[in-house]
Order: structure tokens, then C-alpha cells, then sequence
């Protein structure tokens, strides 16, 4: 979201507010995909009508050039946009899958099986279970947790909840949200879109792995729970490999019969989920299907409009809106009134506005909505849910939610999720009603489950024991590994000091961050683009230190070395006097080229890798920065950088990129001058981050999208690391040498910890 910190940020490095196409989450969703696969960019730029200023420089080098030719395809997905996709979401899947099977170990790579009576190093979570003070775009904070895409009510039992997870998989409570359990940590992607009971026997669950909004390249098809969702086994990962949901429904008339609205099409099952027809193509956004059963009627909006079927989903016809924009849709959501289902609603967004229409018999018409409502991400938070049992009252979601009420023919709009002292956090996804009680009401953002019993009046957060802060980068103390600081998306920067209970301790997008190592009570924190604050006190308070704007990711890569600061984007920014004064020093990069990891070797030597797999090493001579270009060990994205502390010649480097030659893990013991593979006896899945046991330097781990290996002979061998790790996607790791534990950080399952023997 965009918070008003956000408008100092732009103060201070100088910039116009990010482009309103897309919002600043559009950055962040091209930045994850080009790091893995370039070619998936071209998914999101033919889906969503992109102008040239919001496509990314620095993310998905050789593609710019082909935005034109991908706006002009049709709504039907290329062959090779789809097999990528899918091609990526097996290998995840096979890797999950291996490591759900894989031997308990002793902890040591070609270690056997552990022995009976020995216990395998197990990593333990670290939280946070519980983060308060939160933001709002009101005046108060609220308790946060994490990014959920979907709530379900158990139809015979209200207290008996099920949510999903961007990336953090399916979690229940029994008593109304007051404790969480994961039920899915051990399946082949936590990556949800969908989740529903089937209300004819509430015991039979449904999920759609792969997140239609963001994570939708980690689809692994469509998951079954009989025991009311406390467990989950695969039911059919065909055709739905690499492909997200953003709904998923049981006919109520046939419970046999499964609709589902994917970024590939709509689909229909007549098998209670065990196979898939796909039935229309085109990304297929939400389903509404009439309460007795879709022979009677099925609404869908398609990204070329809203559709009627009357044939069960066999066929579709257009829905003639009056009024139609002209702009094509970047989001377009369908809802009908459940005790009066000729009363249905289609709430979209197309251009800069939004549009709103509502059917009575059956005559669409549109109705104006507060121009105030933002389409800023209306391809990523966007729904419209009708009260099942009011003729006259409906939730239209976006960054905020608002509440419809009709009387006579007069709409009264009501914000319920920003109203001053009774706010919750932005960016809205879902909402769903109790069973029976439809003034009850669960908001599912990015900022974790609100619960409303008063149609949205005030909000209780539920946030307590779900464990899906989504972290992007780490740092520690070197006197104790039970103080963390993590930065986390649109949750802030966080602070953990030995409990699950976290601090949030810095608003906004939470990017990279530093400690300095010789003064630990110095920290530094990064929200997006150049952009650093200092704390002397741990984080009880920060002074923006204005460092000057340079082109670069989203989340910039930034190291602290006692008084030396670094900054990575299309130069490098420079501080050594803590950020008193700044120099931008050229890199002299290529077009399109950008750093993507930086690792300081001291206070005067800093190592950087690009976006195209070159690695330079700056060296200060007194006077300057010198640059001296060393060899590259593939043409792919650099994600990490190590070094051996025991040999400061010898680095290892992991790559994130899974297309294009060369593999993904590599080992330099000439200071970068060769590179030798060592990807070999690792899944064929992106590698994130990289750490060298400072006692043992045959011994490396390194983290990937899902699940952490380790190797205890320089790469020549690997072995799972992953023992009581979830299989969500790894993305940092930190070795705390005083205390010997590993820390890594996951998207939307939090901080893990394992000791090392």
C-alpha cells in the first residue's frame, strides 16, 4: 500500500509518487518474476494494459522491447508464457515434494538417515506470531501479521475458520479466530488463492494453490481436506501446475461439480475436483454461481468482460453492461444476493476508474461509486461481496473497503476499513460472512483477518498465532541471535527480541537493512527505492538520512560497514561518515543493468552483482572508489553474495534466475577471477541466499524458493537442510557465529532457527 510515509519518502529522494498504474506492488510483482524467469513478465504485460512509464527498467533485460507485441495479444495465453509457467511450478512442486520425503538427518550433508534415538537438527520458528501497532491509513495501529487471499466459515459451524495465505498456506481455528494451526506446511506449494467448504457435507474442503493476485507461478493444483481442512492431500495438479486461482466454488445444486476462476481460464470439474476441463480461456477473475446450481446460471468476469452461463459452464455469453468503458479491465468482480440471487452485482476497474453496476430481474444498472475509491491496484486487491440476505447492501473492495447501502434509490457509501480511530490496514482482498449472521463479517488484506460483528462499525483483529509475515530481508546482532530485525512487505520493518511477539519498529514497505557489527545499536533500515534511515537505540527511533536518488530495484541492496554505507541501484551510493555526506560513484552498467546484491568485505571493499550475472568488485584507494570488473559466473541474476571468513578469496555466489544457461550456485577461490558450478545434486528451482559455516568452510547452505540445503564438501554434494522447515519460499539467511544457530528468513512463514552442531 501507500502510506503516508511514503510521501516523505518521495520528499527525500526528490521523485514523483510512483506511477498510479499498478501501484508500487506492480514494481514488486515484476521484480519477483524477472528474478526467476524474464519470459514471465510478458504474462503481466499482456494481461494488464501497462503504460510504458510503469514497466520496470531494471527487472527483465531484452523484454521492453517486446511490451508492444505483448499488449496486442489476445486474451489467450501464448504456449510458451504457459509452459514456462508450468515448467516453474513443477520444479517447485518436485523439490517440496522430495523435501516432505526426504530422510531425517544428523544435520551433515551425505549423512544417513538419523539413528533411532538421535534427533535431526530441527528448525523452530521464531515467529512473529503476533506483531502490534501495525499501520493504518487512519489515526490509530493494529494488530498485523501478513498478506491473506482467501476466508472460509465452516456453513454449519461459525466458529470453525480456514484462511489462505499468500505464500503462507491454509491455516484453521476452531474457536473464531482466537488460535491459528497450519495445516499445509508439508505440501507441494503454500502459495494459496482459494479456499471453500463444499456446504453440502462442510467436512470436504477445496484449495487452489498459486495466488491468482501475486504468487501465481507457484500453483500446484487444487488440494482436498476430508477432515474439515485440519489436513490436505493433492487432488489433482493437472492442468493447474504454474497456475494461480482467485476463486474456487462448489455447485450448490451438484456438489460433484467444481467451478474454478484461474489466471489460465475457467475451469469445471464434474468429478468433485479429481479432473479439469477448461471450458473458457482468458484469466477468469471471480464466479458466481446462482443458489440452485449453474444449469440455472453462472456469472464470471473474464479480462474481456462478464459472462452468463445457463449450461453449467459450458458455454458463456457476453453480459451487455450499459455504459461500458472503453479502456480495457485490469480487474472485474461479480456477486449476486444469496435470498434473492436476481439481484447481482459487478463492481471493475478499467483506466483510472472504477465502475459499478447492479442487476434487478434482469436489467443491469450502473451506479456511481465515491470517486475516491483508488484503482491504484485494482489488478491485485479488488472484490465485491453482496450481503447474502439484504436486497440493498454491498461491500465493493479495493485499497479500502466500502460498504453500499440502498434506500429507496439513493446509495449511501460507507468506508469501513479506513475510519480515523477504528481503521484496519489497507488493501483489501476478500470478504466473507457468517453463516446466519450476515452483519458478521471477516476482512482477509495484506495486513492479516479482521473480524466485524457490526457490518464494518468496528474491527477486531485476529491476527494472534498466524504465522505469515512475508520477509524480504534480515539482519542480527552478533552478541545474541535472540535480537532480529527483519523488513517485510507493507508490514514495515520488524524487531524481534526472544519472543514470537514482534516489535514493528518503521512503517511503509520494509526493505533491506544493516546492523553495524562493531556498534550494534546502530541499525539501519531501508523502505524502497534509495532510501535509509539510522536508529542509535535498536529502532526506538530514526533519523532519514537522504542519501541521493538513483535508479534501482525496488528493494535496493544495501550493506553497513561501521561508518561505511552502501547503497546498490544503477551506481553506487556511498557514505563513509555514517551518512553524512553522500557520493554516487558510476558503475558504468550497461542499458537495463542494475545491482542486485551487494557484500562488503570491510569498510573499504564492497562486492556487487547485476541483474545480467556481472560481479565488481569497488575498493576504495583514499581518494576514490575504484572499480575493478572480475569474472562472471553466469549471464543470470545474481541473488546473493557470500564469502568465505576464512578466506576472503573465496566466494560463493547464488543465482534466483532458473531460464538461460549456467547453473545457479557457484564457488570463486581466486577472488572471482573463475567460477566453478556447483549446482549440481540441487532442484532445478531459484537459489536466494547463500551462508559459509564460519567454523567449517566445506560447509554452506544455501536457500531456495522452497526449502534449504546444505553441503559439507565446497558443492560437490548437496543434501536437504529443511528438517520442521515449512516448503515456503526461503529467501535470506544469517549464521549467527557466537551462538551457532542459522536463521533464515521465509516469504509468509516468518523467521525459522535451527542449531548447528
Amino acid at each position: 500500500m501507500r502510506t503516508r510515509r511514503d510521501a516523505k519518502i518521495d520528499r527525500q529522494i526528490k521523485q514523483k509518487p510512483p506511477s498510479p498504474a499498478g501501484g508500487k506492488v506492480l514494481r514488486r510483482l515484476f521484480a519477483y518474476l524477472a528474478e526467476r524467469d524474464p519470459g514471465l513478465n510478458n504474462d503481466v504485460v499482456a494481461t494488464f494494459v501497462i503504460p510504458k512509464a510503469t514497466v520496470p527498467k531494471f527487472v527483465f533485460p531484452k523484454q521492453t522491447s517486446r511490451i508492444k507485441a505483448a499488449r496486442a495479444l489476445s486474451a489467450r495465453p501464448t504456449k510458451r508464457r504457459v509452459a514456462a509457467a508450468k515448467s516453474f511450478g513443477a520444479a517447485i512442486s518436485k523439490a517440496a515434494t522430495s523435501l516432505t520425503h526426504a530422510p531425517r538427518t544428523r544435520g551433515r550433508a551425505g549423512a544417513a538417515a538419523a539413528a533411532p534415538g538421535t534427533v535431526a537438527a530441527l528448525w523452530r520458528s521464531l515467529g512473529p506470531d503476533h506483531v502490534p501497532n501495525g499501520q493504518t491509513y487512519g489515526t490509530n495501529r493494529v494488530d498485523v501479521i501478513g498478506r491473506l487471499s482467501s476466508i472460509a466459515v465452516d456453513p454449519v459451524d461459525a466458529k470453525h475458520l480456514l484462511v489462505g495465505a499468500a505464500g503462507g498456506g491454509i491455516w484453521e481455528s476452531k474457536n473464531s479466530g482466537a488460535n491459528w494451526s497450519p495445516c499445509t506446511d508439508a505440501m507441494p506449494s503454500l502459495a494459496i488463492g482459494a479456499v471453500t467448504f463444499d456446504p453440502s457435507s462442510p467436512g470436504r474442503v477445496y484449495a487452489g494453490s498459486g495466488e491468482g493476485n501475486f504468487y501465481a507461478n507457484l500453483g500446484a493444483g487444487v488440494y482436498l481436506s476430508t477432515d474439515g481442512g485440519s489436513s490436505w492431500t493433492v487432488l489433482a495438479s493437472a492442468p493447474f501446475m504454474g497456475v494461480g486461482f482467485y476463486d474456487l466454488v462448489v455447485d450448490p445444486a451438484t456438489p460433484s461439480t467444481l467451478y474454478a476462476a484461474t489466471t489460465n481460464g475457467f475451469y469445471k470439474s464434474t468429478n468433485s475436483g479429481k479432473s479439469w476441463t477448461q471450458k473458457r480461456v482468458g484469466r477468469c477473475w471471480d464466479i458466481s454461481v446462482n443458489p440452485g446450481g449453474g444449469t440455472v446460471e453462472i456469472l464470471a468476469s473474464f479480462q474481456d468482460g462478464l459472462f452468463v452461463s445457463t449450461n453449467g459452464g459450458n458455454a458463456f455469453t457476453a453480459v451487455a453492461l450499459p455504459s461500458l468503458p472503453n479502456a480495457a479491465w485490469t480487474r472485474l468482480a461479480v456477486d449476486r444476493v444469496v435470498s434473492t440471487p436476481d439481484i447481482a452485482y459487478a463492481f471493475g476497474a478499467a483506466g483510472n476508474a472504477s465502475h459499478f453496476w447492479r442487476r434487478s430481474g434482469t436489467a443491469w444498472k450502473k451506479i456511481k461509486v465515491p470517486a475516491s475509491l483508488s484503482v491504484n491496484q485494482s489488478w491485485y486487491d479488488w472484490f465485491v461481496a453482496a450481503t447474502p440476505d439484504k436486497k440493498g447492501q454491498v461491500y465493493i473492495g479495493a485499497i479500502d473497503t466500502l460498504r453500499g447501502d440502498l434506500s429507496g434509490t439513493t446509495w449511501t457509501w460507507t468506508n469501513i476499513t479506513t475510519q480515523g480511530s477504528k481503521s484496519i490496514h489497507p488493501d483489501q482482498h476478500c470478504l466473507t460472512f457468517a453463516p446466519g449472521h450476515s452483519s458478521t463479517i471477516y476482512a482477509g488484506n495484506d495486513g492479516g483477518i479482521y473480524r466485524s460483528t457490526n457490518s464494518g462499525k468496528t474491527w477486531k483483529s485476529l491476527n494472534k498465532g498466524l504465522m505469515i509475515s512475508e520477509i524480504e530481508y534480515m539482519a542480527s546482532d552478533p552478541a545474541s541471535s535472540k535480537w532480529l530485525m527483519a523488513g517485510t512487505q507493507d508490514n514495515g520493518t520488524l524487531r524481534h527480541t526472544g519472543g514470537t511477539k514482534w516489535d514493528h519498529i518503521a512503517d511503509g514497505d520494509g526493505g533491506d537493512c544493516g546492523v553495524d557489527q562493531q556498534a550494534s545499536n546502530i541499525i539501519y533500515h531501508t523502505y524502497f527505492n534509495v532510501t535509509l534511515e539510522r536508529s542509535t537505540n535498536k529502532g526506538n527511533s530514526w533519523l532519514p538520512l537522504s542519501p541521493p536518488n538513483v535508479a534501482s530495484l525496488f528493494y535496493p541492496p544495501v550493506e553497513v560497514v561501521g561508518p561505511t554505507l552502501a547503497i546498490g541501484g544503477v551506481a553506487l551510493v556511498v557514505s563513509r561518515n555514517s551518512g553524512t555526506s553522500w557520493a554516487v560513484v558510476p558503475l558504468g552498467l550497461t542499458t537495463n543493468e542494475v545491482a542486485s546484491t551487494m557484500r562488503a568485505l570491510d569498510s573499504n571493499a564492497v562486492l556487487l552483482g547485476t541483474n545480467f550475472g556481472n560481479i565488481l568488485q569497488m575498493d576504495w584507494t583514499g581518494t576514490a572508489w575504484k572499480k575493478t570488473a572480475l569474472a562472471s559466473p553466469a549471464a543470470k541474476y545474481i541473488s546473493c553474495i557470500a564469502v568465505d571468513p576464512s578466506n576472503p578469496q573465496r566466494y560463493w555466489v547464488t543465482s534466483s534466475q532458473v531460464s538461460g544457461a549456467g547453473g545457479r550456485v557457484f564457488r570463486s577461490d581466486n577472488g572471482g577471477t573463475s567460477w566453478v558450478n556447483c549446482t549440481a545434486g540441487l532442484p532445478n528451482i531459484p537459489f536466494n541466499s547463500a551462508v559459509v559455516d564460519p567454523a567449517d568452510f566445506r560447509r554452506v547452505w544455501v536457500a531456495g524458493d522452497v526449502g534449504v540445503y546444505q553441503t559439507s564438501d565446497l558443492g560437490a554434494s548437496w543434501a536437504p537442510f529443511s528438517n520442521g522447515l515449512p516448503n515456503a519460499m526461503a529467501v535470506d539467511l544469517l549464521f549467527h557465529k557466537q551462538d551457532r544457530k542459522l536463521i533464515c528468513g521465509t516469504r509468509n512463514r516468518g523467521a525459522w532457527i535451527v542449531d548447528v552442531p
